[in-house]
């Protein structure tokens, strides 16, 4: 792992500096699964600084009017970017968590389904959307943060992810949409 001074003197992280910052935890949280753990990153402050930066210059790039992004570990990337950009936040949820009226989507998981909503007024029709995560995966939730800034008249720009697991084929549901991410696993 870097030392906690050594980022402060770059301008940007490359994949594999990245990578050797986030931790891997082998069978969590079943065996055979191995779990990548942000949250090391988020413990190196001029890491963080450094990704939040890079994904805000590819948020940038989207012109997004808002950002859409999906509980938990997305919020924590996306709040510093929107706040930089000057754009609304947009948070995407599970059921049950949001207090006004919401709009749903389901989405697969391997086994059974999983639920996401997000406020019926979070997004005007015409806006310019960007959704953030922390980690594209099978692009389950993605997909379904995509179907509803849809539902609600918003116009996706793309899905920006820290991490990719290219293995998964995440892409392949956000078929037709910009994705970007910063490491693919």
């Amino acid at each position: 792992m870097k030392q906690a001074g050594h980022a402060s003197h770059q301008s940007r992280l490359n994949e594999d500096e990245i990578r050797s910052i986030i931790r891997q935890v082998p069978d969590f949280p079943k065996p055979g699964i191995n779990f990548i753990d942000i949250t090391t990153l988020l413990a190196h402050p001029q890491a963080f600084r450094l990704v939040v930066d890079e994904m805000t210059e590819v948020v940038r790039a989207m012109q997004p009017d808002v950002i859409a992004a999906i509980e938990s570990r997305g919020f924590i990337l996306a709040a510093p970017i929107a706040l930089s950009l000057g754009v609304g936040f947009v948070p995407v949820r599970k059921v049950g968590k949001l207090p006004a009226e919401t709009i749903r989507a389901e989405y697969d998981l391997e086994y059974g389904t999983s639920t996401v909503e997000m406020h019926k007024d979070a997004i005007s029709p015409g806006q310019t959307v960007v959704v953030v995560d922390d980690l594209l995966a099978t692009g389950g939730t993605a997909a379904a943060t995509v179907q509803m800034a849809e539902q609600l008249g918003g116009r996706v720009a793309g899905v920006v992810c820290m991490v990719e697991l290219t293995f998964l084929e995440g892409r392949s549901k956000l078929e037709g949409y910009r994705v970007e991410t910063l490491v693919r696993y």
